[in-house]
């Protein structure tokens, strides 16, 4: 599956700036520009470095000029970018196609003279490569220079005017940092030159409007006419590279370094594809793009699950959602285990960390989803790799969530009478609902939220099963789960309004119809069946249905937001409020086959909706499904072009048609 954007989808920068790649490195660091070769962000980059995984992330190579000049004084400029004085680089009018496969590829003709550009990210390594194929058919030499502009600065921060960088060698240095580079070209010391860019995608975000990078060295090559020429550039910020290129260059080795990256990243792709094994070609793509959310955390030595590009990093709700998907419904069963031996560690009074440490910080706990939804994970991946061995690691850690969520832990996360579980309480925001603008919570949802609840009917069925393989007594967990399932039906059930309420706290709140309730139905073992489900899934998709997401609120509440956009306050007031998501349709396209039996009808719908998916797979972020979208009209894809969780839960959709 190749994603192609020709001429007509970039018929202004503004087209052209629309939809943009992502590379990973398994380390947290990635490559990303639009799909003109653009920064219309401060944190889209050529080279992400990442200094300590996942989350210490440098912006190393902000982007990268490119021009043609031929012995007449002739000049053709084939990169694009957007200025703060107003001013643009304009190359998308000589760019008559981008691809993204495996790795990005540009071409461009210019009069005579085509360019052939391809980009890849080492997997396991700060090392991004460049490889230009110049043919010129000219009746005259022509010359291809590239100027990489630098940062080297913490992604998100502003680079001060005053930082300076020097060459030295195969190295650039600014400060205490320092890049290496290879290239076959001829490399050219210039005067440093500065460049302020105005990032149309930080503006549109409430975010800042100007950045700044800076270049000191030029690299060029000469095609004669009638030649063939290739130049290839290759950054590396690890220090292995950063000590073998300094002390002995081998700029002959740019070539070859480069054609073995691209290789490299062409079979590993394909091995994931393979190992996935999914019939249908979408899902065969997101199993690829699965992997890019997949990187390794330095402090545990083990795997994590980063949240979403460009601006998330891993948090432990977030990974317990994307993990069914990005992980078990693609077969990479040993990285899940990774990743759940690695939350397992950092239990603590029954909670799992939201937000991990760094350096020597603590972790945060705040969150009373992420450890029902780690009992939910182990029991996913008993269900699919068959290994009872690790369950049984894994069990005492369940047992103690359990007893924790029964008898009360932080957060005023604790069991009713009713067998129902209670969460949240002053300025604490514990599901993922949990924006929080200074001393407003948008949607606090204080007391019994339902999704919560349908993850503790769930946690105590796994709990039961669990115990029966491990050869241990589960009647107290069947006890209570059949308490909660009745409670569950007689206080969230509307039967006026034919769905469910959102949370059980005696305000206005309770009976607001939102996408949670959709989670009561989707988990393995659903709390809500029957045609009960099946009024819940007609209101769903009444209300809240869309064929990118559901809406987090319905449009015919007074708080409905249809807008996300503008200050950072005005899409936090909006953010849970009509604001549609992408991976709440995964549970609910699963409640939907349910619902119907997985008779032709239910199987036929939902392959209908996953196929408009492919549309938004193209916008945003090539081969990507994003984060949100607008609650009124959602078409163009907002917050991040990449997450983690929608791709994951539409992965397990696509997993559970193939079962079917």
């Amino acid at each position: 599956m190749k994603w192609i954007y020709g001429r007509q989808d970039y018929q202004t920068l503004e087209r052209a700036q629309e939809n943009c790649y992502l590379m990973t490195n398994a380390l947290g660091g990635f490559s990303s520009l639009t799909a003109a070769g653009s920064a219309a962000r401060n944190d889209h980059a050529f080279l992400m470095a990442c200094t300590h995984a996942p989350n210490n992330r440098v912006n190393m190579v902000h982007r990268l000029s490119e021009k043609i000049t031929d012995r007449d004084g002739g000049t053709w400029t084939l990169s694009s970018q957007e200025f703060a004085d107003g001013t643009k680089e304009e190359g998308y009018r000589l760019l008559w196609k981008f691809c993204y496969e495996d790795y990005p590829v540009w071409t461009y003709c210019a009069d005579g003279v085509e360019v052939v550009k391809e980009a890849a990210l080492r997997h396991g390594e700060n090392t991004v490569v460049a490889r230009y194929r110049v043919r010129n058919a000219r009746r005259s030499g022509i010359q291809l220079r590239v100027t990489p502009f630098f940062q080297f600065m913490p992604k998100g921060e502003d680079m001060p005017p005053g930082k300076t960088f020097v060459r030295s060698g195969n190295m650039i240095k600014s400060e205490e940092m320092s890049l290496a580079f290879l290239t076959d070209g001829v490399v050219k010391d210039i005067p440093e030159i500065s460049e302020t860019y105005r990032y149309a995608y930080d503006v549109c975000d409430g975010r800042r409007e100007t950045g700044l990078s800076k270049a000191c060295i030029q690299i060029g090559l000469d095609v004669e006419a009638g030649e063939e020429k290739e130049l290839c550039l290759v950054f590396c910020a690890d220090e292995a590279c950063r000590a073998q290129w300094g002390k002995a260059p081998k700029n002959t080795e740019a070539a070859r370094l480069a054609k073995t990256v691209i290789e490299e990243t062409v079979r590993r792709r394909r091995m994931l594809e393979e190992k996935a094994g999914f019939r249908d070609r979408t899902a065969s793509f997101l199993a690829k793009s699965a992997d890019q959310f997949i990187a390794r955390r330095e402090s545990t030595k083990g795997s994590t699950i980063l949240a979403g590009f460009p601006f998330f990093e891993d948090w432990g709700r977030d990974t317990m959602i994307a993990l069914p998907g990005v992980c078990i419904a693609t077969h990479r069963y040993e990285e899940a285990e990774s990743i759940l031996r690695t939350f397992a560690q950092y239990e603590k009074k029954g909670l799992m960390p939201n937000l991990f440490p760094e350096g020597k910080s603590e972790p945060m706990y705040n969150t009373a989803d992420a450890a029902l939804l780690f009992i939910n994970c182990v029991w996913l991946l008993q269900c699919s790799a068959e290994k009872i061995s690790f369950l049984e690691e894994m069990f005492p850690v369940m047992e103690r969530i359990v007893a924790a969520y029964e008898k009360g832990t932080d957060f005023s996360i604790h069991m009713d009478s009713d067998g129902l579980i209670c969460a949240g309480s002053g300025l604490d925001q514990v599901t993922w609902m949990d924006v929080r603008a200074g001393e407003i919570l948008p949607t606090p949802r204080h007391g019994k939220p339902v999704e919560i609840n349908a993850y503790w009917y769930n946690a105590l069925e796994i709990m039961s099963r669990a115990c029966r393989m491990l050869g241990k007594d589960g009647e107290k967990y069947e006890s209570l789960s059949r308490k909660v399932k009745k409670s569950f039906e007689e206080k969230f059930w509307m039967e006026e309004r034919h769905c469910l309420k959102d949370v059980l706290s005696g305000t206005a709140a309770d009976t607001q119809i939102r996408c949670n309730q959709i989670w009561a139905l989707s988990m393995p073992f659903p709390v809500l069946e029957g045609e009960k489900a099946r009024q819940v899934v007609d209101t769903v998709e009444e209300k809240l249905y869309t064929p990118y997401g559901l809406r987090t609120l319905a449009p015919d509440d007074p708080e409905f937001h249809s807008v996300y956009t503008g200050s950072m306050l005005n899409r936090d007031l909006a953010y849970h409020q009509g604001t549609v998501w992408v991976f709440p349709l995964g549970a609910f396209y699963i409640a939907c086959l349910r619902a119907g039996g997985y008779d032709e009808r239910s199987l036929r719908k939902v392959k209908e909706g996953l196929d408009a998916l492919e549309g938004a797979m193209r916008e945003g972020c090539a081969g990507q499904l994003p984060e949100i979208y607008d609650g009124g009209n959602p078409t163009v894809s907002k917050g991040c072009f990449a997450q983690a969780w929608s791709v994951g839960e539409v992965l397990r959709v696509y997993r559970e048609i193939e079962k079917a």
